[in-house]
């Protein structure tokens, strides 16, 4: 594949945000090699329909990685308990995810304490789409790059790191990495690592990373990152959940 390669990361449920980022782009997947970085759920409006989403570039040729919340989403629904429920469903946007699924208030309504039972919750789009992040990848590597949902512990290779340091980690990763690739990653807004409520764009760490998030489903903006030219591009979110 002779094109670009276009790293994009966290839309959460933000579908028509992505849909416009990826017109902006111009992204033609017969000569681009597009890699979406996680997290396509939860909080937002429209979970289901990004999933969808995603599946269908994955099978044009997108590379679709796992991101924290799917991770969440799959500790909640694969036989989890209470905690996993709640934590994903109540404290991490997971409600909004089901509603988008057509789950009612009523039917995600749970009995806590030793009678929890998690809800029944049928639905064959909801378990062709769980057999899909199921199957997601961790990272994704070239010769110059490494493309990662969170990061990569300090020392390790992404083959050596455990899964819930690459869905997961933060600050150990954007203070310590050390490696010869440069890192694209998503998962820590971007405003955080500037230190700048107002700046959503790209942030370049001095240590090859490259953060992506640019917080769209807290009203920032969503990015996409032409990785080898360094072109960027953006859509300005309107959203807070």
């Amino acid at each position: 594949m002779s094109g670009r390669t276009l790293a994009i990361s966290d839309i959460h449920g933000e579908l028509e945000l992505f849909e416009r980022l990826l017109e902006k782009t111009g992204y033609d997947p017969a000569s681009d090699r597009l890699v979406l970085l996680g997290d396509y759920i939860d909080r937002g409006p429209r979970s289901m329909q990004t999933l969808e989403r995603a599946m269908r570039l994955r099978e044009a040729g997108a590379v679709v990685l796992m991101g924290n919340h799917e991770d969440l989403m799959l500790r909640a629904l694969d036989g989890g308990g209470e905690e996993d429920w709640k934590r994903w469903v109540v404290r991490n946007g997971g409600y909004a995810t089901l509603q988008s699924y057509g789950f009612s208030d009523r039917q995600l309504r749970i009995e806590t304490g030793d009678a929890y039972r998690r809800p029944e919750l049928l639905s064959d789009t909801l378990e062709r789409h769980l057999a899909f992040v199921r199957s997601l990848d961790l990272y994704y590597e070239t010769e110059r790059h490494i493309f990662v949902h969170a990061g990569i512990p300090p020392g390790k290779t992404p083959a050596e790191a455990e899964r819930s340091d690459l869905v997961w980690i933060r600050e150990e990763f954007h203070k310590g990495y050390d490696g010869e690739k440069i890192v694209i990653f998503g998962h820590t807004p971007t405003r955080g690592l500037h230190g700048d409520p107002d700046n959503d764009g790209l942030y370049y760490g001095s240590n090859r990373i490259i953060g992506i998030d640019g917080g769209a489903v807290f009203g920032g903006q969503l990015n996409a990152l032409d990785v080898e030219s360094g072109e960027t591009f953006d859509i300005q979110s309107e959203s807070s959940y």
